[in-house]
Order: C-alpha cells, then sequence, then structure tokens
C-alpha cells in the first residue's frame, strides 16, 4: 500500500505539471483535481498488472535454486565427488561421508550443509534451462494473437482472466513438482500461455486511455511495474524460502495474483466511453486528444504493410535486443551472483533486484523527460527517438563489454549489471513507446508481432548460458554472455538510428480507406 500510495503522488505530480505546462490541456486543471482523473487509475494498474506479471515470470529464479540437489559433494564407495565453479569433478578415496577433500590445499574440510527449504530433486542444468525457458514458449504462442484480440473485443477480460487463471496453476506447481519435472515445465508454459497476452493488451489499454503527451510515463509504468515486479520478487522469495520453505513462494505470488485479477476487472473498462463513473469532461479531453490518428473503426491491421515497413523493422531489433538483455538477466542473474560471485541465496535475490531498481527508476525519469520535450516540441519525434537509443542500447552495450574485464570484484561485476539495465530504462522513450508513434491504431498488434519475436530471447537465452557454462562455470564462460549480449544491443542500435521513425505510418489509415468503399456502388447506381 505504501508503495502504491507513493507512486501515486509522483504520477500526481507529473499530471500537475502537465497540465501547467501545456496550453491545449490547461481546461483540464479543474478537471483532473476535482475528481480523481480515471486515466491516472488505469495508468497506476498498468504499472500493476506489470508488476503481478513479472512476479510470475521471475520468481522461479529464485524458487528453482532451493529446489534442486546443489552442486555439491556426493559419496560414492567411499569416495566424494567434488563440483565447484572452479575445478573439475575429482574423486578422493578414504574420506568420510561428513568431509570433502580440496586437492588445491591438500585438507580435508566438511561438506557444506545443505539448507532444508523442503524436498529437492535432481534436475540437471539441461533439464533447468527447459524449466526456465518453458514460459517463454507459452508466452511466444500468445504474444502474437493478443494484440489483435484486444482491438476486437476489448482488454478488460483478457487481462483479467489471466491473472485469475495464473493464480490457479502457480498454486499447482508443488504438486507439479512431485509429479515429475515435465509436469513443472508443462506449468510454466500454461503461466507463459495465460501472461503472453498481458503486455499486447496493456498497450491497447494505452491507445485507448491516455493521451500522447502523456503516453510515456504511462509507458514507463510498463517497464517500472516490469521492473519493480522484479525488484521485489526476487528478494521475497528468497525471504519465504529460507524462512518457510520454496512452496511459499508458489502459494504467495499465486494469491497476489488472484487478487489482481479482481481488482482489474472492478477498477478497468475497456475504453473511456465504457467508464461507468468517468465525467464527460475527462472522457471528451482524452478523445479529442487523439485527434483523426484514433479510429472507433474496428479493422483488421495491414500484416503485408506492417512487416514490410522499415522503421517497423528496425523497431523489431531494437525492442528484441532490449528484451533480450533484460532476460537474460531476468532468468541467469540470481544464477549467476548466486553460483559464480559466491553470495547467498538471500543476498543473490537482493542484488539481482539492484539493476531493475535502477531500470525502474530511470524508466520513470526518462518517460518524464520525453514527454516534457514532446510537449513543448523541443525536437521531433523521430529526433528524440534516435538520440535516446544512445542511452537504452549503446551505453548498456559498453558496459556489458566492460564487464568480463574489469568485474574481477563482486562489487564492480554488480555495479556493471545496475549501470547497463539503469540506462537500458531509456528505453521508456524509444523502442517501447515506438509502437504508438508509428500506429496508434494498430499499436498493440505491433507490439504483439515484436513481443512474439522479443519472447525467443526468454528460452534461447537460458540455452545459451548452459552452452558456455556446461564444463565450467566461471567468468571466463560468462565472459562470451555478456559479449553476445553487448553485440545485440550495439547493433539494433545502430539499425535504428538509420531507419527508426516517430511518426505515424500511412498504413495506420487504412481503415479510413475501408469506410469509403461503399459509397462506390452507390455513385455507379446514380450514373445508371
Amino acid at each position: 500500500m505504501i508503495v502504491v500510495a507513493m507512486f501515486t503522488l509522483i504520477h500526481l505530480s507529473f499530471y500537475r505539471n502537465a497540465n501547467q505546462l501545456s496550453v491545449k490541456m490547461i481546461i483540464t486543471t479543474n478537471v483532473c483535481w476535482g475528481s480523481f482523473p480515471k486515466r491516472m487509475i488505469v495508468t497506476i494498474m498498468i504499472f500493476v498488472a506489470c508488476t503481478a506479471s513479472f512476479m510470475l515470470r521471475v520468481h522461479m529464479s529464485i524458487n528453482l535454486l532451493a529446489m534442486i540437489q546443489p552442486i555439491a559433494a556426493a559419496p560414492t564407495n567411499n569416495s566424494i565427488i567434488l563440483l565447484n565453479n572452479t575445478t573439475s569433478i575429482s574423486s578422493v578415496s578414504h574420506t568420510t561421508a561428513n568431509e570433502t577433500f580440496t586437492p588445491d590445499a591438500n585438507l580435508i574440510v566438511p561438506a557444506p550443509v545443505v539448507p532444508d527449504y523442503g524436498i529437492r530433486y535432481d534436475w540437471n542444468q539441461n533439464m533447468q534451462s527447459h524449466i526456465l525457458g518453458a514460459y517463454f514458449y507459452g508466452y511466444l504462442l500468445t504474444s502474437l494473437p493478443a494484440g489483435p484480440l484486444a482491438e476486437q473485443y476489448g482488454p478488460q477480460r483478457l487481462i483479467g482472466y489471466s491473472f485469475i487463471l495464473s493464480a490457479f496453476v502457480t498454486a499447482l506447481f508443488p504438486l507439479f513438482a512431485a509429479i515429475d519435472a515435465w509436469a513443472v515445465i508443462a506449468g510454466r508454459f500454461l503461466i507463459g500461455l495465460l501472461s503472453g497476452c498481458v503486455y499486447p493488451t496493456l498497450h491497447n489499454v494505452i491507445s485507448r486511455w491516455i493521451p500522447p503527451n502523456e503516453k510515456s510515463k504511462a509507458v514507463a509504468c510498463i517497464a517500472g511495474g516490469s521492473t519493480f515486479g522484479t525488484v521485489v520478487t526476487w528478494p521475497f522469495a528468497g525471504l519465504l524460502t529460507e524462512h518457510f520453505g520454496w512452496v511459499y513462494a508458489f502459494y504467495v505470488p499465486a494469491f497476489l495474483s488472484a487478487l489482481v485479477g479482481v481488482i482489474w476487472f472492478w477498477l478497468i473498462a475497456d475504453a473511456p466511453s465504457e467508464h461507468k463513473t468517468i465525467t464527460k469532461e475527462e472522457r471528451d479531453l482524452i478523445e479529442a486528444s487523439f485527434g483523426n490518428t484514433v479510429s472507433k473503426t474496428k479493422a483488421k491491421p495491414p500484416l503485408v504493410q506492417v512487416v514490410t515497413s522499415l522503421p517497423f523493422i528496425a523497431l523489431v531489433l531494437s525492442h528484441y535486443s532490449s528484451f533480450w538483455g533484460l532476460n537474460f538477466f531476468v532468468t541467469q542473474a540470481p544464477k549467476f551472483i548466486n553460483e559464480v560471485l559466491g553470495f547467498n541465496l538471500t543476498n543473490a535475490g537482493f542484488l539481482s533486484s539492484l539493476p531493475y531498481l535502477a531500470r525502474m527508476f530511470s524508466g520513470f525519469f526518462f518517460g518524464y523527460i520525453g514527454d516534457c520535450l514532446r510537449r513543448k516540441e523541443t525536437m521531433p519525434v523521430t529526433a528524440l527517438r534516435k538520440f535516446f537509443i544512445i542511452f537504452s542500447h549503446f551505453l548498456p552495450g559498453a558496459f556489458l563489454i566492460a564487464l568480463p574485464f574489469i568485474g574481477q570484484d563482486p562489487i564492480v561485476t554488480v555495479s556493471c549489471i545496475i549501470a547497463c539495465l539503469g540506462f537500458n530504462g531509456a528505453s521508456t522513450i524509444t523502442n517501447l513507446v515506438n509502437a504508438q508513434d508509428l500506429s496508434p491504431n494498430f499499436a498493440a498488434t505491433l507490439y504483439g508481432m515484436m513481443n512474439f519475436l522479443a519472447t525467443t530471447a526468454g528460452f534461447l537465452a537460458p540455452m545459451v548460458v548452459a552452452f558456455f557454462t556446461k564444463e565450467r562455470n566461471t567468468m571466463e564462460e560468462w565472459k562470451y554472455v555478456f559479449l553476445l549480449t553487448a553485440s545485440f544491443y550495439i547493433v539494433s542500435g545502430i539499425i535504428f538510428i538509420l531507419f527508426g521513425s516517430g511518426k505515424v505510418q500511412k498504413w495506420n489509415e487504412i481503415q479510413e480507406q475501408k469506410t469509403t468503399e461503399p459509397v462506390e456502388p452507390e455513385d455507379q447506381n446514380v450514373k445508371l
């Protein structure tokens, strides 16, 4: 509740500034402060929905560490098999079951105590990568049709039922784990299937509810909510696991997901015209702000024109690289910090969350800057998007290139990761909002297509890490993963600068042509 209150105060200040600085919207000052603006409630719920969605996405990265047998000594015929991050498998005879032989020091030391967080399962690295990646296979299938479905049938039910059903499946994970690892994979697939519709549908909510000069802040809520979900979930899941066992790290997120679904149905309508308590003044303000760029006529998106559009292709590539970096750290940061840097489970969760905390605040900061620059018309929208690609893509790439060479100290390593995702927060005014620029009418469809392709990063990133670390799990192996991610950031940023755009594309207006088609037969009848 404190977090929501703080977020509300921050957003109220954003709206106050918007009203004071914009002559066109100054008339809304009395409207916004005479009654609580419904578009602000929508924006807050976007933040909450993204927080819950990422909670369901990332908690498995921490939970899995407590569910598996650790890489540790295993006795075999009076021998101890030693496997750690810096040595190969070693077999040493004549040691007791409570002792481990360390070849480097030639000393007998007690074997590490395995914490009792609940039953543990013998799932190898390959199986773990499938468990972490299964979410994204399901996510992939629904992210593409979610946009057209939201545009045709409205976003309220899609998102509401997604959270309620995801809560039910999440609560069953202790049962899935007891059955088989493939049951866990199937459960993660179902969660991804249900969650895939959330983000494209939220872009449809923004295109229906949020005026153009406020969209960067709304998109910042998508990035900020996603980040906050990670920031809260990882340390919270670690604490739940260490104090109550890993089963509660599934039950609590399940309850919260169901709660968000119920609140969403209560507060959100498909459009301002369908909201029961919105004032006429605010509804008219929202609808008038769109001008003729948003049509109330439902139409199918011009897919051929979309997929052959150079600005859209550049957007897809920049979004893919940003999504790769985000999902790489989402799925692998706890593993890297726990196993390579050597922090315990709670500290690994806390340290893994810090980069996302930086990304959340920088996302709101850059979103606020973007809206201010648009209101003041300091630079064209295209120039705005291309300039800030330096922050969202080039600087993160630079930090990842430097990380393997300067990150010998754990604190320096974590600092580089924080800087990387912190600057990537500028994506709130580059790739995350650009679909709204290119086509307000089909923003949800565009984002669904972008997410469909970018989601492959969610299951490819764990596979890449598993490939490079299958023999050893040190910074030397992780170096190649960091450099690969850096190359994605930088190459896609260059392509966006060359071919990206912030202008509404011609194919956005295609439905206008469809409304004039019935007139032609009437004209022909008159001539006859």
